[in-house]
Protein backbone atom coordinates (compact mmCIF):
# COMPACT_ATOMS: atom_id res chain seq x y z
CA UNK A 1 0.00 0.00 0.00
CA UNK A 2 1.19 3.78 -0.88
CA UNK A 3 -0.32 5.92 0.56
CA UNK A 4 0.26 10.04 0.01
CA UNK A 5 -1.10 12.66 2.00
CA UNK A 6 -1.56 16.60 0.72
CA UNK A 7 -3.63 19.69 2.01
CA UNK A 8 -1.09 21.05 4.27
CA UNK A 9 -0.34 24.71 4.43
CA UNK A 10 -0.52 27.94 6.39
CA UNK A 11 -3.48 29.19 8.59
CA UNK A 12 -4.26 31.53 11.33
CA UNK A 13 -5.98 30.09 14.49
CA UNK A 14 -9.60 29.24 14.58
CA UNK A 15 -9.42 28.12 10.68
CA UNK A 16 -9.76 25.07 9.01
CA UNK A 17 -7.91 22.60 7.04
CA UNK A 18 -8.56 19.12 5.07
CA UNK A 19 -6.23 16.88 4.42
CA UNK A 20 -5.98 14.14 2.43
CA UNK A 21 -4.95 10.84 2.15
CA UNK A 22 -4.69 8.61 -1.34
CA UNK A 23 -3.84 4.75 -1.40
CA UNK A 24 -2.70 2.98 -4.10
CA UNK A 25 -1.23 -0.80 -4.12
CA UNK A 26 -2.91 -3.26 -2.20
CA UNK A 27 -5.71 -1.82 -1.48
CA UNK A 28 -8.76 -3.91 -1.45
CA UNK A 29 -7.67 -5.15 2.13
CA UNK A 30 -9.58 -3.75 5.14
CA UNK A 31 -7.14 -1.53 6.38
CA UNK A 32 -8.04 1.09 9.38
CA UNK A 33 -6.72 4.44 8.60
CA UNK A 34 -5.23 6.91 10.52
CA UNK A 35 -3.78 10.11 11.30
CA UNK A 36 -1.04 10.93 13.34
CA UNK A 37 1.15 13.88 13.66
CA UNK A 38 4.93 15.05 14.98
CA UNK A 39 5.84 18.91 16.18
CA UNK A 40 8.93 19.69 16.24
CA UNK A 41 11.02 18.35 18.59
CA UNK A 42 8.37 15.84 19.75
CA UNK A 43 7.49 12.01 18.88
CA UNK A 44 5.13 11.44 16.52
CA UNK A 45 1.41 10.84 18.36
CA UNK A 46 -1.88 9.01 17.17
CA UNK A 47 -4.41 11.73 15.98
CA UNK A 48 -7.56 10.06 14.79
CA UNK A 49 -8.57 6.87 12.96
CA UNK A 50 -11.19 5.23 11.33
CA UNK A 51 -12.40 1.50 10.50
CA UNK A 52 -11.98 -0.08 7.02
CA UNK A 53 -16.21 0.73 6.15
CA UNK A 54 -15.74 4.22 7.42
CA UNK A 55 -18.54 3.57 9.96
CA UNK A 56 -16.67 3.69 13.35
CA UNK A 57 -13.69 6.70 14.49
CA UNK A 58 -12.02 7.16 17.26
CA UNK A 59 -9.96 10.41 18.19
CA UNK A 60 -7.51 11.72 20.87
CA UNK A 61 -9.28 13.82 23.57
CA UNK A 62 -7.09 17.03 22.00
CA UNK A 63 -8.96 17.01 18.91
CA UNK A 64 -12.14 15.42 19.54
CA UNK A 65 -14.96 18.50 18.87
CA UNK A 66 -12.35 19.91 16.07
CA UNK A 67 -11.06 17.20 14.04
CA UNK A 68 -13.10 14.71 11.69
CA UNK A 69 -12.05 11.54 9.42
CA UNK A 70 -13.64 10.62 7.56
CA UNK A 71 -13.07 8.23 4.00
CA UNK A 72 -14.21 7.14 0.49
CA UNK A 73 -14.14 3.44 0.23
CA UNK A 74 -14.46 3.86 -3.59
CA UNK A 75 -11.97 6.43 -3.97
CA UNK A 76 -9.62 4.68 -1.76
CA UNK A 77 -9.38 8.05 0.37
CA UNK A 78 -9.34 9.19 3.22
CA UNK A 79 -9.67 12.76 5.26
CA UNK A 80 -8.87 14.55 8.03
CA UNK A 81 -11.15 17.70 8.51
CA UNK A 82 -9.65 19.99 11.22
CA UNK A 83 -11.61 23.17 12.22
CA UNK A 84 -10.96 25.42 15.09
CA UNK A 85 -7.28 25.18 14.79
CA UNK A 86 -5.04 25.66 17.46
CA UNK A 87 -1.16 27.35 16.99
CA UNK A 88 -0.32 23.94 18.89
CA UNK A 89 -2.01 22.11 16.04
CA UNK A 90 1.48 22.98 14.15
CA UNK A 91 3.08 19.68 12.72
CA UNK A 92 3.86 17.26 10.32
CA UNK A 93 0.75 15.36 9.27
CA UNK A 94 0.92 11.06 8.01
CA UNK A 95 -1.42 9.20 7.21
CA UNK A 96 -1.05 5.59 7.83
CA UNK A 97 -2.87 2.04 7.21
CA UNK A 98 -2.79 -0.88 9.83
CA UNK A 99 -4.92 -4.45 9.58
CA UNK A 100 -8.15 -4.15 10.63
CA UNK A 101 -7.72 -6.50 13.11
CA UNK A 102 -5.99 -3.73 15.09
CA UNK A 103 -8.91 -1.09 15.65
CA UNK A 104 -8.64 0.49 18.43
CA UNK A 105 -4.70 0.60 18.38
CA UNK A 106 -3.22 3.94 18.46
CA UNK A 107 0.66 2.75 18.35
CA UNK A 108 2.78 4.08 15.97
CA UNK A 109 3.64 0.20 15.46
CA UNK A 110 0.73 -1.33 14.62
CA UNK A 111 0.34 0.96 11.26
CA UNK A 112 2.52 -0.82 8.56
CA UNK A 113 2.27 1.90 5.95
CA UNK A 114 2.88 5.38 5.92
CA UNK A 115 2.36 8.75 3.56
CA UNK A 116 5.43 11.06 3.14
CA UNK A 117 3.75 13.32 5.61
CA UNK A 118 2.46 16.89 4.88
CA UNK A 119 3.60 20.30 7.27
CA UNK A 120 -0.01 22.35 9.09
CA UNK A 121 1.43 25.27 10.53
CA UNK A 122 -1.06 27.41 12.53
CA UNK A 123 -0.30 30.83 13.30
CA UNK A 124 -1.58 32.67 16.09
Amino acid sequence: VQLQASGGGLVQAGGSLRLTCAASGRTQSRYIMGWFRQSPGKEREFVAAINWSGSSTYSEDDVKGRFTISRDYAKKTVYLQMNSLKPEDTAVYYCAASPSDMYGSRSLGDFAYWGQGTLVTVSS
